[in-house]
């Protein structure tokens, strides 16, 4: 039986292509060899999953010093420039205003499991943002909490702890298969993949994996 919902935040929650990111990626083009959004997203995604790969342990590193360390990375490797101190603040900006897609209220209201939200980001900010958007989880179980980034086990097994479940009680949703689903089903959660733009690709699908594009389509 399930008694708990884990639900990712960026991407799952959270709309990635916002007003906040847009204005970032144009100070990068702006202001770097970099002149075209998706070589400015494929470096700097590129380089944050590097850095979190990393960030494990008494290795473990906050966003914040993770930003510092991807736009000392562009300055040297990729000419950026200007104003580093308000791209790290707009970062922080994106973190905690990111609007929520349309059926994430809807969802916590009518959920009658308790509800909590997993994400690599860090704790101060995710509060913010559950304030700002009057969403009450159960608990917030951020990278740091577990001193490890998603997909690493520790931040599911962290999660276990808070919650006080079992694997196999747990029903995880997220948006990617590599940082979500994939660990899930390692530990014997029970996945559900929310693919919000566009058609997932079967074959990458396990078929014990329920696919949905909206969290109108979970029913109790």
């Amino acid at each position: 039986m399930i008694k708990a919902v884990f639900i990712d935040y960026t991407g799952t929650m959270v709309q990635e292509d916002e007003p906040y990111t847009r204005e970032l990626l144009g100070y990068f083009i702006a202001h770097s060899n970099l002149k075209d959004p998706r070589e400015v997203l494929k470096v700097v995604w590129g380089k944050v999953k590097e850095l979190e790969a990393a960030s494990h342990g008494n290795a473990f590193i906050r966003n914040d010093d993770k930003v510092e360390e991807i736009l000392k990375f562009c300055v040297e490797n990729y000419g950026l420039s200007g104003d580093l101190e308000y791209m790290h603040e707009t970062w922080r900006k994106i973190w905690v205003h990111a609007p929520l897609f349309g059926d994430v209220k809807s969802f916590f209201d009518r959920c009658s499991k308790p509800i909590y939200v997993l994400s690599n980001d860090d704790l101060i900010y995710l509060e913010a943002s559950m304030k700002e958007k009057e969403l009450k989880p159960a608990g917030i179980i951020s990278a740091e909490v577990a001193r490890a980034c998603k997909p690493d086990r520790a931040i599911f097994e962290k999660a276990f702890e808070i919650a006080g479940v079992k694997p196999d009680e747990v029903l995880f949703i997220g948006d990617s298969m590599t940082s979500d689903i994939k660990p899930a089903l390692e530990l014997g959660i029970n996945p559900v993949l929310i693919v919000r733009n566009g058609e997932a690709d079967k074959a990458d699908v396990p078929d014990n994996v329920k696919v949905i594009s909206s969290l109108d389509e979970l029913s109790e």
